[in-house]
């Protein structure tokens, strides 16, 4: 088994430093992927500062992976060496649950995920994308088209499919009236994606001066959700809205923009709850608040294709694992646009 570089938490408080561990040797449904760029999600952060709980340390995070097959088992049939592939916030699940039997590999109560999750081979946590390479089984790896930048594909794996499942599950397409709460990691993608289905695409957000970049990435409307106002003229006028914020905010805000049978979809998972919606709105409308998390593996293919059909990949800033810190604490202040890659060169 090799000796893998990586970058981990030893404990809640401690910043990620040099962690040196072991990736399984391949086995034969197994792909050994040279890890070339990798995403910083938050939820990276929370991890690493077990600020949701459940964080065993050490913590090699990253689960937004780019990189080249360098071997495959003897019984992968669907990539080869030399590929350019993805592994995203999931490397195994049960197989056998309604959830992963319907594609939906993301929600079964067994899903072992890319980093912090019981490692079924070697004992052990999993290890994620803060490394140098990762073995994975080929029905958790996916293809990346050579027409996507590779390291700004990366944070597809994770804002990508997060924006793009519940627009493709509440079949957003042209002509619908789309809100995105938010512009950033989350909200600049959804922006994008929205835009490429063919709604008009309307951004909240809280800073007028997001207003140029929102129109860049593909805004039709910029409203100011501060200015009581702007959000009354988009009253009873929206059929999705999907809101990226994780921070506590009042939500009735935004249902009251939405028209009967209207949805909003919260993808910003919070710290502390957010305040309680009016149920009369959601009554005297018909309205739906609904949530999503990722995709599964089919779908996240699929997400993968339309973003290279359309050019789709995340506004990035490109820096090596040793100011991964440095990363952290900008991003606690919204200082990216609109994510941070890591380029693994700087480990070797």
């Amino acid at each position: 088994m090799p000796e893998i570089k990586g970058f981990a938490a030893q404990t809640a408080t401690s910043p990620l430093g040099p962690f040196s561990f072991k990736r399984r040797d391949p086995g034969p449904e197994d792909v050994q992927i040279e890890i070339l760029y990798c995403g910083v999600c938050h939820s990276d952060l929370h991890l690493a500062r077990n600020e949701w709980q459940n964080s065993t340390y050490p913590i090699v995070p990253g689960h937004e992976i780019i990189g080249r097959v360098t071997a495959v088992g003897n019984k992968v049939k669907s990539f080869k060496t030399g590929d350019l592939a993805a592994v995203g916030c999931m490397v195994d699940s049960c197989r056998t649950c309604v959830e992963c039997k319907d594609g939906m590999e993301q929600y079964c109560d067994n899903t072992v995920f890319t980093y912090n999750s019981e490692d079924k081979h070697l004992g052990g946590m999993t290890y994620g994308g803060y490394s140098t390479q990762v073995v994975v089984n080929q029905d958790f790896v996916l293809h990346v088209s050579e027409k996507l930048g590779p390291a700004a594909a990366a944070p597809l794996l994770c804002a990508g499919i997060t924006t793009y499942s519940p627009l493709r599950h509440w079949n957003i397409s042209k002509g619908d009236k789309v809100g995105i709460v938010g512009l950033g990691g989350l909200g600049h993608m959804g922006v994008k994606i929205a835009h490429a289905m063919g709604a008009h695409v309307v951004l909240f957000t809280t800073s007028p001066g997001k207003t140029a970049d929102a129109k860049r990435l593909g805004a039709d409307e910029v409203v100011i959700s501060k200015i009581p106002d702007e959000m009354q003229k988009h009253a009873k006028s929206f059929n999705f809205i999907l809101n990226t914020v994780a921070a506590p905010h009042n939500l009735d805000a935004y249902m009251e923009l939405l028209k009967r049978d209207g949805t909003m979809c919260l993808v910003g998972l919070p710290d502390h709850p957010h305040p309680s919606p009016n149920v009369g709105n959601l009554i005297f409308k018909r309205l739906q608040l609904a949530g999503s998390l990722i995709g599964g593996i089919k779908e996240t293919q699929e997400m993968l294709d339309f973003c290279a059909k359309h050019n789709i990949v995340s506004d990035i800033e490109l820096i090596p694992m040793q100011k991964i810190n440095e990363a952290y604490e900008r991003m606690l202040k919204s200082d990216v646009k609109y994510r941070f890659v890591i380029d693994m060169a700087s480990l070797k």
